[in-house]
């Protein structure tokens, strides 16, 4: 019994070392905010992002990515170099956390069952859900929290690239801009019809974005597929 017991351990430590259909791990990085306050620099992170991420790797070629990530994002009108963002000195800080569920696309095959070491650049994009606080700027120009919280629904538009450090072990580097379906992140268009009819500013055609930038580490498991035709 006892030689029993070794041989499935065995067995089942062999057959997760070598069976990669799953992903889990971390993101760690930074984020900056493009909107009505603040600079525009598309890729500037000024604050920490971390988060998890899961992936189901349906082919060599794409997987199905969930992830979950929580920042602060800060704008901060003095470090614009709009002369006009200057004078007026808006600034804030806003947390969100966000879930996002869409399909990555890798350029090349990346099979994780093969022998060889893969590496390849990928797209990730889907839709993207980040609650956070909203206020508004009084005449004075001083942060007006409306004590309430409201849902951002948006896009991920993301590029990166991604290396098999080891059997079970990837590690990618990814931009990630996120066009979202509001404008009250940065509290130019306040939520409260009231605060809005009165301080609402900045150009009201455009929504709000920001980006994480960071590296994602996840370990690999699961059984070994038989990858599908879509």
């Amino acid at each position: 019994m006892r030689y029993f017991i070794i041989f499935l351990i065995s067995a089942l430590t062999f057959q997760l070392s070598q069976a990669q259909t799953y992903e889990i791990g971390v993101f760690a990085g930074g984020s900056n905010f493009i909107g009505d306050v603040g600079a525009t620099k598309y890729i500037s992170p000024n604050q920490p992002a971390i988060g998890g991420v899961f992936k189901w790797n349906r082919s060599a070629r794409h997987s199905f990515r969930f992830s979950l990530i929580y920042s602060e994002l800060e704008a901060d009108d003095s470090k614009s170099k709009d002369p006009r963002r200057k004078e007026r000195d808006y600034k804030f800080t806003n947390p969100i956390i966000e879930a996002s569920l869409g399909i990555e696309f890798t350029f090349l095959d990346f099979n994780l069952h093969s022998r060889k070491t893969n590496s390849t650049p990928y797209l990730y994009t889907g839709i993207t859900v980040a609650t956070h606080d909203n206020f508004h700027f009084n005449f004075q120009g001083e942060l007006v929290d409306d004590e309430t919280s409201s849902v951002a629904f948006g896009i991920p538009m993301v590029l990166g690239y991604k290396h098999q450090i080891a059997q079970n072990l990837i590690l990618a580097g990814e931009v990630g801009a996120r066009y979202t379906f509001t404008d009250e992140i940065d509290g130019s268009v306040p939520d409260a019809v009231e605060a809005y009819d009165r301080f609402a500013f900045g150009n009201l055609n455009n929504n709000d974005w920001y980006v994480f930038t960071g590296f994602i580490l996840t370990y690999t498991f699961g059984e070994t597929p038989c990858y599908c035709s879509f």
